[in-house]
């Protein structure tokens, strides 16, 4: 076997929504490979506790709590990001909000709130982290979902928003281009003992149906998606841009719809009312 060593000593990368789940995960995997890295998250608590994590595993580190709904505070936390690391090498935008309910369970404000976090919300950090890119050589990577081209059950919030996702992401990478700047996307599939997993899939039972409806017949961790970063970010995948690169085990070729379809059923029979 063939061993590849990715290093980003020196390196700035900034996550946005890195302070817990997959993109916190995707935070320390840059942290481990010698990155110099910055996290936004609207909690402050949580920032703190991202920091301290990441400076335990050597890294410098930093972090500012901030919504991506708000494009003016968005701008302030890249750029103290900026003020202290220098020009992003990598940024990702990870931001995302979900829950499960049927189009007509859900209040319009219900509905755009996820439109808010994770389609503006991305919107939002990469227009405010543009001007503070490395050019060339700086790498974007959004994290969508397979929600974003597989209509799912209980999740047409997020099948529009992520859907708006993987399209700006090809749009920027067309855009960008000339500067340098390589854009791409990774979806990430069922993730174990994340936020997201936990309200799709609340129960044991639950959490079965996901996991043997994935052909590799395991769930993903944070490290999975971590790794495919650091390839995407790497001089390895120079010429990539403009990639929705899934990274689930292979769950979007059919397991997905299945396992949102077996749940939808699941939530109607133990809740008639629903």
């Amino acid at each position: 076997m063939v061993k590849v060593s990715v290093d980003f000593g020196g390196a700035h990368v900034f996550v946005a929504g890195g302070t817990s789940g997959i993109n916190l995960g995707i935070a320390e995997g840059f942290a481990k490979a010698g990155a110099r890295v910055a996290v936004m998250s609207r909690s402050p608590e949580k920032v703190d506790a991202a920091v301290g994590r990441l400076r335990t595993l050597g890294a410098e580190a930093l972090g500012s709590a901030a919504d991506v709904r708000d494009p003016d505070a968005t701008a302030a936390a890249v750029q103290r990001a900026h003020q202290e690391f220098g020009d992003i090498d990598v940024l990702v935008s990870g931001a995302a909000g979900n829950f499960p309910a049927s189009a007509l369970e859900m209040s319009p404000n219900a509905f755009r709130s996820v439109v808010d976090i994770d389609l503006l919300g991305t919107y939002h950090v990469l227009r405010a982290a543009y001007p503070l890119l490395r050019k060339p050589g700086a790498v974007v990577i959004n994290v969508s979902a397979p929600q974003a081209f597989l209509p799912m059950a209980l999740q047409s919030h997020v099948c529009a928003a992520k859907a708006g996702v993987d399209m700006l992401t090809r749009v920027l990478a067309m855009e960008w281009g000339p500067d340098g700047i390589r854009v791409n996307a990774v979806v990430p599939g069922p993730i174990a003992q994340t936020e997201g997993m936990a309200r799709l899939a609340p129960t044991a039972d639950a959490l079965e149906i996901v996991r043997r409806t994935v052909p590799v017949a395991r769930l993903g961790t944070p490290a999975d998606l971590a790794n495919v970063c650091l390839l995407l970010a790497s001089p390895l995948a120079g010429y990539v841009t403009g990639a929705i690169l899934p990274v689930d085990g292979g769950w979007a070729l059919s397991g997905a719809s299945q396992a949102m379809g077996e749940l939808a059923h699941a939530r109607r029979s133990a809740d008639p009312t629903s």
